[in-house]
């Protein structure tokens, strides 16, 4: 293994020598650099050619150019890394640095939320093949697969970003709009459930009047202006999510992993009002500290049930305490939302449309929180709706062909649940090729970004790459390429890894 990774490793490296390579001399030979200072008539014109001429060494021929450029990566080796500076002076590298931690967070966000979303629809359809919840679902992420992501963005710009600015004047949601949704919910939840004549008409009357009562519930409350969750409502969620996290986890058959959960969630429930004192003084790394504690304390919890096997309890003990601490810590958000709102930098429209944070806002972890909260929703929104597609059809596709296999029917022949041979045998093996998909899907999706960020005036590397572009400014044109390049590397070496992880008959060889 260690062969084979260090081969593919310097392969690539040769590869992005050589695709560097072609990309510096396109991008220095795409026009002339100087041709605005040309046409200029500043007294110090001369001046101020030979200072970007001596900025952008362009007294060196481009060939040699790329090597001086080369020369400043290759000193990263001895730390002193060095990308040149762009037509104004300024360092490269201090640009990416910043660019590539705004690109990276709402790329990443993106990029995991889609997985989870679509894998997890993936799966479902594929075991409901050709049921109308199959063909609903293989529509919508056609549908949205087959918009532009420039049009994507404007339209969630203009009416989840605008339209809910403008409906939290006066969150008031009319009846008509009630019933429209309550239906609406009703016609989805009972495609999803599917099943007789019988059960259908009765999942459409009980979503559709959870759905009326919830929204009535919501809007004479003023819920949109004070959102809350609360103990009760973390309580029922969290029963839910005890539910069906050990459901996919060991089956609700393990009554000791079902303990555990439910043990989980009384006691995230008792500590919620003694959080709420931590809370007061939260920063990142206390609250990662809690998230880690929590974990432990869950897995401690699954461990002291014991059961058959320890470690079973005790994976489902710290699954269901890391979502339901999730709950937890969203509603502590939520507790600051009217803050957020009505302060004098947001103005009541909180829902940010434009970069990735408020100018001058201030304020608590957790009012800072919601500010990068909204300001990713947008963008994130378009990324992860273009993206959502391909990794549903990717799913359900190798889960299909995963079912179709002789091992598949001899778990069932040996009398294993379909929970045990779908989530233990088959989804295991049908994430090989999803993985592969994932590590190219990488670089894609940020090279897409550069779109998404230019719509929503997001300062990251596709504006810095956009900016560059037409004023022939080649280094931090080369410093996106790096880190893309670089990233499609590393993901795809990771791949490898993960292939041998999900299967061990994989044994990769020199």
């Amino acid at each position: 293994m260690a062969t084979f990774l260090t081969r593919r490793f310097l392969a690539s490296i040769l590869v992005l020598l050589a695709a560097s390579f072609i990309v510096y001399q396109l991008a220095a030979n795409s026009g002339d650099p100087l041709e605005d200072l040309r046409a200029s008539s500043a007294r110090n014109k001369e001046e101020q050619m030979e200072a970007r001429i001596r900025n952008m060494q362009l007294d060196v021929p481009s060939p040699l150019r790329y090597f001086l450029w080369l020369g400043g990566v290759l000193k990263g080796f001895i730390g002193q890394f060095d990308l040149g500076v762009d037509r104004k002076g300024q360092a490269v590298t201090t640009q990416l640095g910043a660019a590539m931690g705004s690109t990276l967070q709402l790329v990443t966000t993106a990029l995991l939320i889609a997985i989870v979303i679509g894998v997890a629809i993936g799966i479902t359809t594929a075991l409901r093949q050709y049921s109308a919840y199959d063909y609903g679902v293989t529509f919508i992420s056609f549908l949205f697969f087959s918009l532009p992501i420039f049009w994507l963005a404007v339209m969630l710009k203009q009416y989840l970003a605008i339209g809910f600015n403008d409906f939290l004047e006066s969150p008031v949601i009319p009846p008509e709009a009630i019933i429209g949704i309550a239906v609406v919910s009703g016609f989805v939840w009972t495609i999803i459930l599917g099943g007789e004549v019988k059960r259908r008409l009765i999942t459409f009357a009980v979503a559709g009047a959870a759905t009326a009562a919830a929204l009535t519930f919501l809007s004479v409350t003023n819920w949109f202006s004070t959102p809350t969750l609360g103990p009760v409502v973390i309580a029922v969620l969290g029963a839910g999510i005890a539910l069906l996290v050990t459901t996919l986890s060991t089956g609700l058959s393990n009554r000791r992993s079902l303990y555990t959960s439910f043990a989980v969630v009384v006691f995230l429930v008792a500590a919620y009002f003694p959080l709420q004192y931590a809370f007061a003084y939260a920063t990142l790394p206390i609250i990662l500290g809690l998230s880690a504690a929590v974990v432990v304390v869950g897995v401690v919890i699954g461990w002291l049930f014991a059961g058959p096997d320890r470690w079973l309890s005790a994976r489902t003990g710290g699954i269901t305490a890391l979502l339901v601490g999730g709950l937890v810590l969203l509603d502590r958000f939520m507790q600051s939302w009217s803050i957020y709102a009505n302060s004098s930098a947001i103005g009541g429209r909180p829902i940010g449309t434009i970069g990735s944070q408020t100018p001058d806002l201030g304020g608590s972890f957790w009012v800072t929180g919601i500010d990068t909260f909204t300001h990713l929703l947008l963008p994130t929104a378009a990324l992860l709706l273009s993206s959502l597609a391909g990794y549903t059809r990717y799913s359900r596709a190798s889960l299909l062909d995963v079912m179709n296999q002789d091992y598949i029917r001899t778990a069932r022949a040996k009398g294993l649940s379909e929970r045990t041979v779908v989530m233990r045998h088959a989804f295991r093996n049908a994430l090989i090729p999803i993985t592969t998909i994932i590590a190219f899907d990488f670089g894609a999706v940020i090279g897409g970004a550069i779109v998404t960020e230019r719509v929503f005036g997001w300062s990251g590397m596709g504006a810095m790459f956009i900016n560059a572009l037409p004023l022939v400014d080649v280094n931090p044109i080369m410093g996106v390429f790096l880190v893309t390049g670089i990233s499609a590397i590393v993901f795809n070496l990771v791949a490898d890894l993960v292939y041998s992880a999900l299967d061990p008959r994989i044994r990769v060889t020199a």
